[in-house]
């Protein structure tokens, strides 16, 4: 799996599945699950029902991804 591009990490909604995370961090999804379940997961992780989500602004934040203004349309 390819890792997202800093482009391509700037225009994800403000949320995103743990799977996206994972792809965005260059790990698999098993290890992006495994983490999750363990607390250990790299930045916050938003557990609803059996969902995983990670907010985008902490993923950017532990990538060193600065933004300089708004998204682009």
């Amino acid at each position: 799996m390819e890792p997202l591009s800093t482009d391509q990490l700037r225009s994800l909604p403000c949320v995103v599945g743990i799977e996206t995370a994972a792809q965005a961090l260059g790990i698999s999804r098993t290890l992006a699950y495994k983490l999750a379940k363990q607390d250990r997961f790299p930045c916050r992780v938003i557990k609803i029902a059996s969902t995983y989500r990670v907010a985008t602004a902490d993923l950017e934040r532990f990538l060193g991804v600065v933004r300089d203004g708004p998204p682009k349309a």
